[in-house]
């Protein structure tokens, strides 16, 4: 059967220029001396001096450009140079209100299908001769746990962890507030433990593809969704559940590794996770353009 493509290309080409205007919109300049006056409203010591919206601005930059924080004060100067009323910001002081940038985003009200997934985003590359003169084979990397919602294709929930967390342990966590008619999910999520959760969230026969080795245990939730699996058959149990759109995950991930690349430039724990929340919200703004 060949595949027909039913994208609205029109739309979606519009979106695709609304992004190049979205990575240099300065709405934020409008709002300048209001949003301050807000921010310094009873604040102890030393005031604020540039809003919070213009360090959004500067860690878009950061993140789309891949500008180093002292290229990218060179870049906001001779911006400013341009843009009126645009103020530079010198790279020590883009630095501290950057990674401290608490971002997120949207969760829906409605049920939704989700997609749920893992991937693996590397660490700095930063000390690599350090890594190989000490003979220091570990290196580690970070996980990006997220759950998308399969119509709209837009993230609604992640969670970021170290390489050690598996993916069972974190379905609880990412979905806790999911309002969810069904949760697609690979085999990494064949737990009972992940199956009595979804069923608090009142979904009973989970999407989630058993392991090639699954047996049935009885009287457990794991069990009664693997009869059910062994009933239909794989393609069968494939369409009820419409699995294949579990894809949607995948599709975000690899658009975002695209956009940002696959490697972080934070070199501590923290920073590493903050830059990689600020990737998949920027990634998530641009979807609602």
């Amino acid at each position: 059967m060949s595949y027909e493509d039913n994208r609205d290309w029109p739309s979606y080409n519009d979106q695709l220029v609304k992004r190049g205007w979205y990575y240099l919109h300065t709405d934020f300049l409008n709002n300048w001396d209001k949003e301050l006056k807000a921010m310094n409203k009873g604040k102890n010591g030393r005031p604020y001096i540039y809003p919070n919206t213009f360090i959004k601005f500067c860690a878009l930059m950061y993140a789309f450009l891949h500008l180093p924080y002292r290229q990218l004060e060179g870049y906001l100067s001779a911006l400013s140079s341009f843009i009126p009323g645009l103020r530079s910001a010198d790279y020590t002081t883009l630095w501290e209100r950057i990674v401290k940038l608490d971002m997120d985003i949207p969760m829906p009200d409605d049920n939704i299908v989700v997609a749920v997934d893992s991937t693996g985003i590397k660490v700095t590359n930063r000390g690599d001769w350090i890594r190989e003169k000490h003979n220091v084979k570990h290196k580690g990397w970070i996980k990006i746990h997220i759950a998308v919602d399969v119509e709209t294709k837009k993230p609604v929930a992640f969670e970021i962890t170290d390489e050690r967390i598996s993916d069972q342990k974190m379905a609880r966590p990412l979905l806790k507030n999911m309002k969810m008619d069904d949760a697609l999910m690979d085999a990494a999520y064949d737990k009972e433990d992940v199956y009595k959760f979804l069923k608090e969230k009142y979904v009973y026969r989970p999407g989630i593809n058993p392991r090639k080795d699954a047996r049935v245990t009885p009287n457990t939730l794991r069990g009664e969704s693997i009869l059910e699996y062994n009933k239909f058959g794989h393609e069968s149990w494939k369409d009820l559940h419409k699995y294949g759109k579990r894809w949607t995950a995948e599709c975000v991930f690899s658009a975002i590794k695209r956009i940002f690349g696959e490697t972080v430039r934070a070199t501590t724990p923290q920073g590493m996770f903050q830059e990689v929340r600020r990737w998949i919200a920027f990634y998530t703004m641009i979807l609602y353009l």
